[in-house]
């Protein structure tokens, strides 16, 4: 299986290089003011604009507008929005583009709304009253698996860990799998080595899972 890795809570050039060059799909950028990875519109273009084409630039909103999403958007050369608050099913569908709705699960009794959301991925993350992800918990894996036969790709995140992760994508085999601080030296601020690290672990893990794919990685002389 192939497996996307996002980095989130992305603050600085250095560290969005960083995370690029250790191998990431996407990186996510915390545009809400209470995230202690907290990065205002004005200055993502400066982190993002001389990235390489194939890395997803995510822009992560909570309980925002449409109207301020669509010119953040615009503005900071979004892909793709991940909406991580309580928008509705409908507000999901003003967004035009890749939309990844997030879910902060408290129960399996959580997964019973998934269904009802229009969505490019959904991504589930661990609920904490205190944050909005980032926090560093993790949830029931074994919920995931539900998750996965209702046909819209899943990717997990919360308390994911260069020591975890791969038992993770061995529980759930996930669509992509999202990190922030299991990855980071302080918030806001990443560590290069972990990042290397984790998705290292992560893509070993999921090379793992289809050993064909393995083979053809070690035939072809691909690192």
């Amino acid at each position: 299986m192939a497996i996307r890795i996002k980095i989130c809570g992305i603050t600085r050039v250095e560290d969005a290089w960083a995370a690029v060059e250790a191998g990431a799909d996407a990186l996510g950028f915390m545009i809400y003011g209470p995230s202690k990875r907290f990065i205002r519109a004005n200055d993502v273009p400066a982190v993002v604009r001389d990235l390489p084409p194939f890395v997803s630039r995510v822009g992560v909103f909570v309980n925002e507008s449409t109207e301020t999403i669509l010119a953040c958007r615009e503005r900071c050369q979004f892909d793709t929005i991940q909406l991580h608050g309580e928008e509705s099913p409908e507000f999901c569908q003003t967004i035009p583009g890749p939309v990844i709705k997030a879910f902060r699960l408290q129960s399996r009794s959580g997964l019973e709304a998934l269904s009802r959301y229009p969505a490019s991925a959904w991504l589930l993350d661990s609920y904490s009253p205190a944050a909005r992800g980032g926090t560093g918990e993790c949830f029931n894996w074994n919920w995931i698996r539900e998750a996965g036969s209702l046909g819209c790709p899943i990717i997990v995140a919360g308390g994911l860990t260069p020591d975890n992760v791969a038992q993770c994508i061995e529980t759930t085999r996930p669509f992509g799998i999202d990190v922030s601080s299991g990855v980071e030296a302080s918030p806001g601020r990443k560590d290069a080595s972990r990042m290397t690290d984790f998705i290292l672990a992560a893509r070993e893990a999921a090379n793992a899972l289809n050993p064909t794919i393995s083979s053809r990685s070690r035939g072809s002389g691909e690192r």
